[in-house]
This record gives C-alpha cells, structure tokens and sequence, in this order.
C-alpha cells in the first residue's frame, strides 16, 4: 500500500486551526500539524509545510510560490516581455528549492503557463533559456505535466539550435527530467528522434563537460525501466538502439579522451556505458573501442573519488558479461584495482556491492581467474565488506565465495580459515534472500549443511 495523500489546502487548514484555536506561534503550528499528519501514515512530500501569510483583510494570501506564478501569468497574458525574464526566473528559482513547491505549482496550473512562455520566447534566444530553465525545474519530479506540444517544441529546439551549446545543454535537461520514471515520455521522445540528438550533442559539443556530461545522462535515462506504472518497457530495446543506430559506445569512449582530468564526466560516461552493455557484442566492443583501458585508468587515478569508483565498477561488472572480456579485464590488471577499491572504501556498502559483483562475474566459469583473485586478496577483501556490513544484503558476497570454490575446491580451506563459514552462516540467518546461495556457497566449501528439497515432483500436497 502507499502512503496516504492529503491537499495542499487540508494541511492549510491544519496549521491555521493550530493558530487560532489553540493560539500556537506559526513555526509550533507547522510542527504540529506536521506531527499530527505523519503519525497518521500521511507522506507530506508533496506538502508546503509553511503558514500562508494574512493579507490586510485578514484573508490568507496564497503560498509565495503561487504568487510569483500569478505574476508570471499575467505577463504572459498581456504579453509583457519585458517582465517575462524576472518572473520566469523567480518561479524557476523557487521551483528548485523543493519538491512539494514544484508539485504546488504544478497542480495550479504552471505547465500551460510556462509553455506559453516558452512560445513566446521562441524568437528570443536569451529569454527561452530562461523559459526553458523554469520548464527544466518544473519538471523535475514531475514528468506527467509534459504533453505532446512540449515534447514537440524541444525536439524542435533542440534540432534548429543544435549549434548552440547553451540551447542543447537547456533542452537536454528538460528532456531528461521529462523522461525520469516516465516510459511513455520516453517512447515518444525515441520515436520522435531524441537518440540521435543526444549522441549528436556530445559530438558536435565534445569540448563542453555540462553538454557531454548531461547528454550521457539523458541516454542513459532512456535505457531505465523505472516507472512502476507500467509492467515492462523498451529499455532493451532503447539501448539497442543506441548502440546500433547511433553509434553509441562509440561516441561515448570517444567522448571520453577530451575529459581525461574531469571525474565528473568520465564517471557518468561509466555510468551510461554499463546501461548499455546489454548483449555479448556490446561488451567486446567497448573493450575494441579503448573502453576497458579508460575505465581502469580511471579507477586507479580517481580511487579517493568514491562516487566514481562506485561507477567504474558498476561498468566493469557490467562489461564482464561477455566470457572473453572477463579474460581482458583481468589481463589489464583490474582485479587488484577491484580488490584495492573495497579496502579503501570498506565503509562504503555501496562500492563493496559493486566491488564483490565484479569480482563474482571475473570468477564465473573462470578457474584462471579465481587463482588471480585469491592470490590478490579478493575473497578476503570481500569477507571483510560481509563483516563490515551485516545488515546490506547485497554485500553478502556468497555467490562470490561459491563461485571461488566451484572449480577450484583446493581453495575451500583458505577461505575458511578466513572466517567465512560463521559470515555465510550469519548471512543465512540475516538475510532470507541470502538463503539458497549461502547453502550452495557452504556446501562447496565443504561445509555440513542441510539441503532443502523444495519439491520431489511426486503427485500430493506441498508442505507449507
């Protein structure tokens, strides 16, 4: 079940009561009301917690943000360009500040406003970056508010002022919004040819970080099947499309030469490759491409940088999917570099998950590396992340430890002199989720362990 909704203007009436009837200074009424709602089950994320200031005939004034967006509707409706800039600004400015004054805005009819304005701007490049800005904060969070003519008008944008770094850098961020936890706007953006925009962007652009770096993100945005609303998407399919029509990979590691001191772009470059590495081929051609190289480099120059790390190593785990890239990642050296990343960044869950799953897949069906893993402190380094995070399931490198031992059981003694039966064993008692693979991985170290038979196949009733 989801949390309970409220109206703005139920939680309005909540902090005045407090005002009136029980005579609360307006910060306790807030706090109040506040407390009273969330102990209810009701989520306020959505909700301006703030006292609508009393107007001379001691009427409430609507929330601030609704002000500035009655200013910015009547110089539209005059039109009043003159006053556009300010009052765009403003409401951008204050759309930025939180969601719930987004979400205020937005049920009041802000959308129309603001795509009127963009209209308006069309002829004006310096007042429709500051109308796409608003639109860009706008949208944020709220993807269902753009329609079928907005998506047009940046689609549009985006193709007549390609040339105009700022212009594709203010379209790309609304489309991006548009397209977060959206699959509908998504699929319209793709067939309407947003892809080759993207990917034309950061060639055309390549000396600018913010449009190589939002660009990136924006197709890697396509590729997402986030939105809950909908049973499956084109997230596969999207990242084919980019790779094979688009040129993609290509693109992306070219991209990445420009930016070799800028950690900021090279790890969202990372991030969007790892989206894309969805077939065999796809893998070996990152590798073909410099790929793998960049993206080793780039851990052993920037391992005190964790949001990177975190992202080379969801890239490496990715691109490892393909048997003969495994092969070439360890040849490069990148399982010490793995190793070293989870020992540096041990009170990090998140680089320990990614670190002990690029480990697991470098060690599936790959005896070789298994050995080189060992002899580098893999699964020891990994046996101190389970340690350092009893409660992450996802750092309970059990997969891992079995897939050490598989094919090389001559390594079951040393892992268990490292304490891993007792961390398995806590794992199992844990995390439910952990349950089959913890048996698997105990029973490979040659640990006595009770094997549940799930179902025989005979004809009867199934225990419960």
């Amino acid at each position: 079940m989801g949390s309970k909704q409220i109206a703005q203007e139920t939680f309005d009436d909540a902090v005045q009561e407090n005002i009136t009837e029980f005579e609360m200074d307006p910060e306790e009424a807030v706090r109040e009301a506040v407390q009273q709602f969330e102990s209810q089950g009701v989520d306020l994320s959505n909700i301006v917690k703030a006292v609508r200031p009393a107007s001379e005939n001691g009427q409430r004034q609507k929330h601030q943000i609704l002000l500035t967006l009655d200013s910015l509707g009547r110089a539209v409706a005059e039109p009043d360009v003159a006053e556009l800039p300010g009052q765009l600004s403003a409401l951008a400015a204050q759309c930025k500040e939180q969601l719930a004054f987004r979400y205020l805005a937005g049920q009041n009819g802000a959308y129309p406003v603001v795509f009127s304005a963009c209209q308006l701007a069309a002829g004006d490049r310096d007042l429709l970056l500051q109308a796409f800005s608003t639109l860009s904060a706008l949208l944020d969070g709220q993807p269902d508010l753009l329609d079928a003519a907005g998506q047009e008008l940046l689609l549009q944008s985006l193709r007549e002022r390609r040339e105009d770094a700022e212009m594709t850098l203010a379209g790309i961020r609304c489309v991006r919004h548009a397209c977060l936890k959206h699959e509908q706007n998504r699929q319209d953006f793709v067939k309407g040819g947003i892809l080759p925009l993207l990917t034309g962007a950061i060639i055309q652009h390549g000396d600018s970080a913010d449009v190589v770096r939002t660009a990136a993100s924006a197709l890697r945005v396509m590729t997402f099947d986030d939105d809950i609303r909908v049973p499956f998407g084109h997230a596969h399919d999207h990242a084919k499309m980019i790779v094979l029509e688009n040129d993609g990979l290509r693109v992306l590691i070219e991209a990445a030469k420009a930016f070799t001191d800028n950690s900021g772009v090279l790890s969202e470059l990372c991030a969007t490759l790892s989206r894309l590495s969805v077939r065999n081929e796809f893998c070996q051609e990152i590798v073909d491409l410099g790929g793998l190289n960049f993206m080793v480099t780039l851990l052993a120059d920037c391992m005190e940088h964790p949001d990177v790390v975190k992202q080379v190593l969801s890239a490496i785990r990715a691109v490892a999917g393909n048997d003969d890239v495994k092969d070439a990642i360890v040849d490069a050296g990148a399982t010490d570099l793995i190793v070293l990343a989870i020992s540096q960044h041990l009170a990090n869950p998140q680089i320990c998950e990614q670190g002990c799953a690029a480990l697991c897949v470098l060690a599936l069906r790959k005896p070789e590396n298994c050995s080189v893993i060992m002899e580098g402190g893999g699964a020891l380094a990994a046996l101190q992340a389970m340690k350092a995070h009893p409660r992450e399931v996802a750092v309970q490198a059990c997969m891992l430890i079995r897939n050490l031992v598989s094919r090389s059981r001559d390594f079951s003694q040393p892992i268990l002199e490292m304490g891993a039966e007792n961390l398995i064993t806590e794992a199992r008692a844990a995390h439910r989720d952990c349950d089959d693979v913890a048996r698997a991985a105990l029973r490979d170290l040659g640990c006595k362990v009770e094997l549940r038979e799930l179902w025989t196949g005979q004809k009867g009733s199934l225990a419960q």
